[in-house]
């Protein structure tokens, strides 16, 4: 596997669903506003996306594509395949394990999406309480169940469309699973286009907060046919069969609940951050979901890239007992991803008013809707880089089926964020609930990192360490550059759109050039480690043939 090429296709789809999602958020700011209907629809979008997160993205992933990978390569479960030939053929008992796991996965959906329905009152009155109070208090709580139940079908569909995109990837077929979330923002799209067509005022958001809620539906059900083709026409059949707890779905079962585990702290920490931004001032729910939608967009295309594309090369390293090459791997995945995110985190903290004003300010978000989003990236992105070193690391230990560790270390960086939100949320805000997200990161990094090291199982190597220090360095330079030449275009980032638009590329671009430049002359970038990066030896293992 080529690390460069693959976290590149990976990356680059990723990029083109989040510029969609970019227009997506530009049409609900100015559609929705920061009222009551866009926080009713953003605190009803994250209930099946927190458990997609927890069962599909997380723990589903992180114990399925290894196990996967290992029948694909003709090595069965630790427990034996009672219940499957050893003899077979690779593609057969990988085959065997899909058909297992698939058929004790779709009813136990059916029935987790059904109670969760039925409870959905239930669980947005413990997650919102009476919101901030006020009126519209009981209304925005109805409003937001309806959706949440019309919503919630897309957990399903996901966890299907997770197994899928597993499939693929172990298959080193990374595009069409990295082109399917380009489908649900093309139905959020299209739902915010017809809503703003159907009328004005208040009536008008509550409808188009309706049809947000079914496209997202919708949206789950297009990307599971899309990837099924896919899966299909690599060769797979997804079948279902009696639903039977044999070997395969035991040993998933083994390595999946404390997966569970670990990315459910991560989802609670999620729950307590909508507990408290609940209880804030109204329009507090939308300014963190359109200051993590900036946050996301690194993250997406280089932590959670680098990630999917590691980890089922680590699992055959180390399956195969080749440490240096895991190691080596993981080195290359350190850099690449610091080398694109470090810059990224201090242009959006300087240029984070520019930001916000050229994609959100209009219509129904006013300028002080932008101004308190901006204050918020700004605080999100110093924990950027900790969130995409999260998803580098944390393959080191689902390679190695130690799913215990992440839990811990998750469930001590919740800990951490509880209480910084109990002193912060206080005295700044919604602001201060980003700033305590961004330092539980990095606690969950360096405990991560503290493991790893510990063990021997991966140690950051010197010239790594002084590439990561030239790294932070040319991004100082870049940010310093921004800051010096920002004042003269602040007539035009209040301006019109095209003056906003115009004025944050031209800043981009600048420090671009001067990142790049700084990045050349100052040693962060090495055309032998370039090389390096793109050739299969250092991407995947240490064979001496390409």
């Amino acid at each position: 596997m080529n690390l460069l090429r693959a976290t590149g296709t990976i990356g680059g789809l990723t990029m083109v669903s989040r510029l969609f999602g970019f227009v997506r958020d530009i049409l609900l700011a100015r559609i929705l506003g920061a009222g009551l209907a866009a926080d009713a629809w953003q605190l009803a979008f994250q209930m099946p996306n927190i458990f997609r997160r927890l069962f599909a993205e997380g723990a589903f992933s992180a114990a399925f594509v290894p196990l996967f990978n290992r029948r694909m390569h003709g090595k069965q479960g630790d427990a034996g395949a009672d219940d499957a030939d050893d003899s077979a053929p690779d593609r057969v008992a990988a085959q065997q394990f899909v058909t297992d796991i698939v058929s004790v996965l779709v009813p136990t959906l059916i029935l987790f999406s059904a109670l969760f329905m039925v409870a959905m009152p239930g669980v947005i009155w413990l997650i919102a309480g009476d919101f901030s109070g006020g009126d519209d208090a009981v209304r925005k709580a109805e409003l937001s169940t309806i959706l949440a139940r019309i919503a919630f079908p897309y957990l399903a569909f996901m966890s299907l469309t997770t197994l899928l995109a597993g499939i693929l990837n172990s298959l080193s077929r990374f595009a069409a699973a990295a082109a399917a979330p380009i489908l649900l923002n093309i139905c959020l799209i299209t739902a915010l286009v017809a809503g703003a067509l159907s009328g004005a005022g208040e009536a008008m958001t509550v409808r188009t907060a309706y049809y947000l809620a079914f496209a997202v539906s919708v949206s789950g059900l297009l990307q599971m046919l899309w990837l099924g083709y896919w899966v299909r026409k690599s060769g797979f059949a997804i079948c279902l069969d009696r639903p039977r707890l044999n070997s395969n779905v035991r040993e998933l079962g083994v390595l999946i609940f404390p997966a569970i585990f670990g990315a459910g702290i991560y989802q609670i920490s999620r729950f307590v951050d909508l507990f408290f931004v609940a209880r804030l001032p109204e329009g507090s729910l939308t300014y963190l979901a359109m200051a993590d939608r900036l946050n996301q967009l690194p993250l997406g295309i280089i932590g959670i890239a680098l990630g999917t594309a590691i980890l089922p090369a680590l699992s055959r390293l180390i399956a195969s007992d080749n440490p240096d090459g895991a190691s080596r791997l993981q080195t290359n995945a350190i850099e690449l991803s610091m080398l694109l995110t470090i810059p990224a985190a201090f242009a959006l903290y300087v240029a984070s008013w520019p930001v916000a004003g050229a994609f959100y300010v209009g219509g129904n978000f006013t300028q002080e809707d932008g101004a308190t989003t901006a204050n918020v990236i700004s605080a999100l992105v110093i924990g950027l880089p900790a969130y995409v070193l999260v998803k580098v690391l944390v393959p080191g230990f689902f390679a190695r089926k130690d799913t215990r560790t992440p839990v811990v270390t998750a469930g001590i960086s919740l800990i951490i964020n509880i209480s910084l939100n109990l002193l912060l949320i206080p005295i700044l805000g919604i602001i201060g609930l980003a700033l305590a997200g961004a330092i539980s990161a990095w606690c969950n990094t360096l405990m991560l990192y503290g493991v790893l090291h510990w063990r021997g199982h991966y140690r950051l190597p010197l010239v790594l360490v002084l590439r990561l220090l030239r790294i932070a360095l040319a991004a100082a330079v870049m940010a310093g550059v921004m800051i010096a030449v920002m004042p003269y275009g602040t007539v035009f980032f209040t301006g019109s759109t095209i003056e906003r638009i115009v004025s944050l590329a031209v800043l981009v671009l600048t420090g671009l050039i001067v990142y790049g430049l700084a990045a050349w002359f100052g040693g962060a970038v090495d055309r032998d480690r370039i090389r390096l990066l793109t050739s299969r030896k250092a991407a995947d293992d240490s064979a001496t043939t390409e």
